[in-house]
């Protein structure tokens, strides 16, 4: 049992690093656009790029925290 709980402590944390990887270079992009371009919007597609990484690093780390919430649960 615990090595399954490790595994999926594993993939957990692993799913919160990939959408922090993903967050970073979709926001350097839009640095890089205001940057460059201060006086109107970015595109749709940009925007829709951070938005998506933001939310899933957001799900990710609820999903992380979920984890843990119920292995201290069930620890006590």
């Amino acid at each position: 049992m615990t090595d399954k709980n490790n595994s999926g402590e594993a993939r957990t944390l692993e799913r919160v690093v990939s959408a922090a990887r993903e967050v970073q270079p979709a926001s350097l992009r839009l640095d890089a656009y205001y940057a460059r371009n201060s006086n109107g919007p970015p595109t749709t597609l940009e925007l829709a790029r951070l938005a998506a990484a933001m939310q899933e690093l957001k799900d990710a780390r609820e999903a992380f925290d979920m984890l843990f919430a119920k292995r201290d649960a069930s620890s006590t």
